[in-house]
């Protein structure tokens, strides 16, 4: 396997905190996910509506997207904007700032064969900016201290250091279905201590399969995660939670199960499917059985179902009004807000508990109204 693969951008972050893990996950065969091709395909309508808007020639990929729909298409348009609001920003100090679509960045210095792709670089007097576009929604991406953002900041560095005098590095997550934006400045000389102290010693250990087992949220994805003893251990020792009284807990307690509550159960998820797929290829399990799972009764032809319900003289169809999502693709944005923007209602959502780094505001509990009143 080429060493770039084995240590990429993208899991960066894993193998800078678990070096080891490195070379045990690249035993396990690649796969791709659903929402990793959604977010290729929003990776290239991004890519044109940021070149549209820049006056640069480009082509139209929707007929050719996959996953093509309307959120995408808002979420683009929404990057492409932002974008283009950073480039104003710098022509405030820059008559001519550079912008890079899709630009092959090369850190290799400082990591074997290392190089990544970043989405948007645009370099001002001073000041160079790497702009990252992340489609995901389950996990909330910050720029700070991301080893991903500064690999690629270190490469932009590579290529235009010596032909422009940078002192600061910027660079940002533009996470729109999270409504995330989250920016992290520094200056040229943390960087490049950073990647002396941290990254390149780091990177070695990891080539050589060197280094400690260290379990944590890095372990996500993490393709040997369902069998790593570093991760069961370290689960396990959550867990212990489990067989103590209720009434024993304080609420610090409480708090840092909460703190581990995903995890776990994720962990156990994880588990699970692999123990389940490697029992469909054979694995016998003590205790355990394979069966076939509950489903639902489904019509082998819907065309000739609903003939013949209407030979027998039933209506098979049932009206109902199109989905908010669906009524504004038909009318437009600005034609659905003239039209329908007094008849939509947005209820309070279901409360939920979420640590304090959530960026959403707080409710008001019960304790918070009888202190009101």
């Amino acid at each position: 396997m080429a060493k770039h693969a084995l240590l990429s951008t993208s899991s960066a972050h894993r193998w800078l905190n678990c070096p080891p893990s490195a070379k045990h996950s690249a035993t396990y065969q690649d796969t791709s996910s659903e929402f990793a091709r959604q977010g290729t395909d929003t990776h290239s309508l991004c890519e044109y509506h940021l070149r549209k808007a820049l006056g640069m020639p480009t082509e139209n990929p929707t007929e050719k997207l996959t996953f093509y729909d309307q959120e995408m298409e808002e979420c683009a348009q929404g990057y492409a904007a932002y974008v283009m609001e950073q480039v104003e920003k710098a022509k405030q100090t820059c008559s001519d700032p550079v912008v890079l679509i899709e630009q092959r960045l090369d850190f290799s210095r400082f990591v074997g064969e290392g190089f990544g792709t970043g989405d948007c670089v645009i370099i001002s007097d001073g000041t160079l900016s790497v702009v990252d576009y992340k489609h995901g929604v389950g996990v909330l991406v910050s720029a700070e201290d991301d080893p991903q953002m500064m690999c690629y900041a270190l490469g932009a560095l590579e290529l235009f250091d010596g032909i422009y005098d940078i002192d600061t590095v910027s660079m940002t997550i533009y996470q729109p279905r999270r409504e995330n934006v989250s920016t992290c400045v520094m200056t040229k000389e943390q960087l490049l201590e950073w990647a002396e102290t941290v990254l390149v010693p780091t990177a070695k250990l990891a080539y050589a399969g060197e280094g400690e087992y260290k379990a944590g949220d890095h372990c996500q994805f993490c393709k040997a995660k369902a069998v790593c003893r570093k991760r069961a251990e370290y689960n396990l020792e959550r867990a212990r939670y489990d067989f103590e009284m209720p009434a024993t807990l304080d609420t610090d307690e409480i708090a840092y199960i909460l703190t581990k509550a995903d995890e776990l159960a994720n962990w156990v998820s994880d588990v699970k499917e692999y123990a389940l797929q490697q029992a469909l290829s054979g694995t016998d399990y003590n205790g355990f059985k394979v069966v076939e799972g509950r489903s639902n009764r489904k019509y082998v032809n819907e065309e000739a179902v609903a003939q013949a319900a209407v030979d027998a003289g039933f209506d098979p169809y049932e009206k109902k009004v199109l989905g908010i999502t669906a009524m504004t693709a038909l009318m437009g944005k600005k034609k659905f807000e003239e039209v329908l923007g007094g008849f939509i209602h947005k209820p309070s959502g279901k409360p939920v508990l979420v640590p304090l780094s959530d960026k959403r505001l707080a409710m008001n509990t019960a304790q918070d109204d009888f202190k009101e009143n």
